[in-house]
């Protein structure tokens, strides 16, 4: 069940040894809906499932199941939008094709922001 959103949602709780109630109390819903998310006999809505990612401080994609990370690192996203960049066949820029020289220039763009991203989260 740790795979579920319900059991994420009740992993995430207990390890912030926080009760069914005081989750509820902190989201602005009753215990019963906590425990009915936790047992995956309902689903929270959009507003519900933010206010669950900023209590516990990991992202949407991390409750849902998509990703193993409760955080974003920027590096890992600078990576992977790389990675998907450079696997397109064609790129464009305001409906205009990008040349090769103009592709390796995007991605050493990316890269600086990436080492900036890295020099300021260690300052």
């Amino acid at each position: 069940m740790k795979g579920t959103l319900g059991g994420r949602i009740r992993a995430l709780r207990k390890r912030e040894f926080m009760s069914q109630a005081e989750l509820a109390e902190k989201i602005g819903v009753s215990a019963s809906a906590i425990g009915m998310y936790e047992q995956n006999r309902r689903t929270p809505d959009n507003e519900t499932l933010k206010e669950f990612c900023e209590i516990f401080g990991v992202t949407s994609d991390y409750l849902l199941g998509l990703s193993e990370n409760y955080n974003y690192d920027v590096s890992d996203v600078l990576d992977d939008f790389t990675r998907k960049l450079s696997e397109q066949e064609s790129l464009m820029f305001d409906g205009q094709p990008l040349t090769e020289e103009e592709k390796e220039q995007v991605f050493k763009v990316i890269n600086y922001v990436a080492r900036m991203a890295e020099k300021l989260s260690t300052e």
